[in-house]
């Protein structure tokens, strides 16, 4: 178990602060989906919209960005 989750509805790194998905929680997530990376876009797709709701002033190009864009 992480202790790099969410911290809602602010969207922070509950173990280092960070904007959630952290540095870390990014490659623990790579690690825990590398065998289903379609999997991990489509949980990270949904945590997107979910944080969109919450964080509604933040551009959407930049959400797009931090929860999908490192996908590469």
């Amino acid at each position: 178990m992480t202790t790099h989750g969410p911290v809602l509805p602010i969207w922070t790194c509950g173990g280092c602060g960070a904007p959630w998905p952290c540095a870390t929680r990014r490659r623990e997530l790579r690690a825990e989906y590398a065998d289903a990376p379609v999997s991990l876009a489509l949980y990270l797709g949904a945590q997107l919209v979910r944080a969109s709701e919450d964080l509604s002033w933040a551009p959407a190009g930049t959400l797009h960005r931090r929860f999908l864009g490192w996908l590469r």
